[in-house]
């Protein structure tokens, strides 16, 4: 058995637009809109996002908490799922392990699942009210499900993904249909770079 792990923005689901408002409200909530376009807002995932904010000054406490109410108010109708990801993802599951380890909150990503009808292939969901660190939610999914780091995959589409799998010693893997530009993604040299979905079952 393998081990997969999927980001879920800009890997699964398309919610850039949602999500980059969901940021930039929530930084505007707390008076600090450190982040005004959407190359600012990108830049962000070069590092793993909380890091980033935490850089620019931001108090991931105070932060997280505005989220709140911010979050509520986020229709996930608005998110769409890739075309071609969930023939891909019903596969993986039938003889390996798939997770979700996200920079998004736990709750958000369980309805999209529903809407999406992806729930049942995922075991598990890593988001942000778990840890913050990418790198230690795949350390703690290869502890938990007892998986060697050469049969482990995380599956991203940001340069700070790639760079947190690398930490973590994993296979990494890069997808070009999300929010980093496929040369951002190719610079950041993961294992693997996919251009469309199917290609991840390469790595079944």
């Amino acid at each position: 058995m393998k081990l997969f792990l999927f980001d879920f923005d800009g890997v699964l689901v398309d919610s850039l637009d949602v999500y980059e408002k969901t940021v930039k409200d929530n930084l505007q909530k707390i008076k600090q809109p450190v982040v005004q376009s959407r190359e600012e807002f990108l830049e962000l995932f070069e590092d793993n996002f909380y890091a980033s904010l935490k850089n620019k000054g931001i108090d991931l406490d105070v932060f997280m908490k505005a989220a709140e109410d911010i979050l509520a108010q986020v229709r996930i109708t608005d998110m769409k799922p890739f075309p071609d990801v969930a023939p891909v993802i019903e596969a993986l599951h039938k003889s390996h392990c798939l997770i979700v380890v996200s920079s998004n909150d736990y709750a958000s990503i369980k309805e999209a699942l529903d809407l999406f009808h992806f729930n049942d292939y995922f075991r598990d969901i890593l988001g942000s009210d778990f840890m913050f660190s990418k790198k230690e939610k795949i350390l703690y999914a290869a502890k938990k499900y007892h998986v060697e780091p050469d049969k482990i995959y995380y599956i991203g589409d940001t340069t700070g993904d790639i760079k947190e799998g690398k930490q973590a010693r994993v296979k990494t893997v890069g997808v070009t249909w999300g929010w980093h530009s496929r040369e951002k993604m190719a610079a950041a040299e993961p294992d693997y770079l996919f251009d469309t979905p199917g290609e991840l079952l390469q790595l079944s």
